[in-house]
């Protein structure tokens, strides 16, 4: 449950993994939750390299698309897949779900549904707490076999399994083999586009001076960024980024309510451009980040595991260097 505050940039994949070092805990005891963690700024990096194509379909066209939407049956938790329906409420109440629960729904929207995946990828991003653009549509696009080789399924069986479920005859209980000369499920054929309910705040600080300030937004919320340093602390909220990658009303108070970790932290509701009219660039400092490139005057590199700021074409061959470069760190510590 460490998402929602790694992707809100409350705390970063690095002090995470520092902090999983310091136990002193055999590597092979710690491997596996780091690969975890080297997952999401993987994602990341391709987002730095590869820009808007994240986008788009990127390594392969997406095959047997039907629409660019999502079927009403997701959005309504009405699949009849039980496991499924209950995941999809649960995101709605609370910002969370599986990550192999959102490996199962991206499979039925786009390879089962034939939805193109971006749509979608868009409806689950818009309501997680934990919402990051790279690790969210580049995982679709990793199901819907457009940064893969082939297209990722799920059985009915497969669910039960993973989901402590008995449940039988749906549309998902067949044989793998089956799904790729399957129909479209009635169930899945209404689809809509996507619609998102957010109402930013519409006060805005009185009291923003022209002095050093720490520019804050959706993706970085860290406390500790200067902390104790004097600086003017402002939470920019830009309608234009909203339009872009639009959240429902729950993330959005979410990450609100995660800015009272921000003493003194003062609400700017407006472009960019309009807090640099009150704010020379000068004195504008801003963590570096794909959402911000427009962002004028001092940008500051983020926490990063290692040091591998390249395009890696695949998770391994990056994940590859970075356990090298960790290794070498732990023995160093050692020595």
């Amino acid at each position: 449950m460490l998402s929602p505050y790694i992707s809100r940039g409350v705390i970063s994949t690095k002090q995470i993994v520092n902090y999983i070092l310091s136990l002193n805990i055999d590597w092979c005891k710690i491997e596996k939750i780091i690969q975890e963690l080297a997952w999401r700024d993987y994602w990341q990096l391709i987002w730095v390299n590869k820009k808007n194509q994240i986008f788009t379909d990127l390594k392969n066209p997406q095959q047997n698309i039907e629409n660019h939407k999502i079927p009403d049956a997701i959005i309504n938790a009405e699949t009849k897949i039980n496991a499924v329906d209950e995941a999809i409420k649960v995101l709605y109440s609370t910002g969370y779900m599986h990550n192999h629960m959102r490996m199962y729904v991206a499979s039925v929207c786009c390879n089962v549904a034939k939805c193109h995946w971006l749509t979608p990828a868009k409806w689950l991003y818009s309501n997680l707490y934990d919402g990051d653009i790279a690790s969210n549509h580049l995982s679709w696009q990793w199901v819907s076999g457009t940064f893969s080789n082939k297209k990722y399924y799920a059985n009915q069986s497969n669910i039960n399994k993973y989901f402590n479920s008995g449940q039988k005859g749906t549309f998902l209980d067949v044989e793998y083999p089956d799904f790729y000369s399957m129909a479209t499920p009635n169930i899945l054929k209404p689809v809509s586009d996507l619609k998102t309910n957010c109402i930013l705040p519409s006060l805005n600080d009185p009291e923003i001076r022209n002095i050093k300030t720490l520019v804050f937004n959706y993706y970085n919320l860290d406390p500790d960024w200067h902390k104790n340093e004097g600086f003017q602390k402002v939470l920019l909220l830009e309608p234009s980024f909203f339009e872009k990658f639009p959240i429902n009303q729950n993330c959005l108070d979410f990450a609100i309510s995660l800015s009272v970790n921000l003493k003194n932290i003062k609400l700017f509701v407006g472009e960019f451009q309009e807090l640099a009219q009150i704010i020379s660039f000068e004195n504008l400092f801003y963590k570096e980040h794909p959402t911000n490139k427009h962002y004028k005057g001092n940008e500051e590199n983020r926490d990063w595991i290692c040091e591998q700021k390249g395009y890696y074409p695949s998770f391994f061959s990056f994940w590859k260097k970075c356990k090298k470069e960790l290794k070498a760190k732990i023995n160093e510590n050692e020595t």
